[in-house]
């Protein structure tokens, strides 16, 4: 089975070595279980907003249908300030394309949380307003979670993780470490078993 991961630095793992991305860790994970699933294709970028990532994919080469789609998009849209109604409709675009690409089959689809990058050193240290970040994150990711509801793909909200183990960064103290990641894909992890088992 074929596994093709979307996103931004959080799915490409920027500051962690290849095995520690949360994509190739749930891949492994499955397959530690028996699900013969590759490791993921990822079309993924450090610095991407979801009109990147849909320019990125117009260019990418797809072998559909994947039998698991993953979609982890927006937090540079909110650093940005991009507003939430543009993430709104480029997301429900970018779901689709997610949709399209798994055959169809949107329960194929799983969609992961934006997790709060206020909480880390880095925010801390920049001058933004953190409680305005965790808000403006919050806001976007209730419509994402609705638009993937409706979609009839699978959520996943890993961004209480993100504020429960603020020090659980790599090296920029920005981006999760490793062990981070392997807390996401506890979470993903029975999602992904039970909608590759459907």
């Amino acid at each position: 089975m074929r596994y093709l991961a979307l996103g931004d630095s959080y799915s490409i793992g920027e500051g962690v070595l290849e095995a520690a991305r949360w994509p190739v860790q749930l891949a492994y994970r499955l397959r530690q279980e028996g699900i013969a699933l590759d490791d993921p294709q990822i079309i993924a970028t450090t610095g991407w907003t979801t009109d990147e990532l849909s320019a990125a994919m117009d260019a990418a080469s797809f072998s559909p249908p994947y039998d698991l789609v993953s979609l982890l998009i927006g937090v540079n849209n909110q650093y940005r300030g991009r507003s939430a109604e543009e993430y709104r409709g480029e997301f429900q675009g970018l779901l689709a394309r997610a949709a399209a690409l798994a055959g169809g089959r949107a329960g194929r689809v799983l969609v992961l949380s934006i997790p709060d990058w206020g909480v880390t050193p880095f925010a801390h240290g920049s001058g933004r307003d953190v409680e305005r970040i965790a808000h403006e994150l919050d806001v976007y990711n209730a419509m994402a979670r609705e638009a993937s509801q409706l979609a009839g793909a699978h959520w996943v909200d890993i961004t209480g993780i993100s504020r429960q183990h603020p020090a659980l960064l790599a090296d920029d103290g920005l981006h999760p470490s490793g062990a981070q990641y392997s807390l996401w894909v506890a979470v993903a992890l029975p999602v992904a078993r039970t909608l590759l088992a459907a």
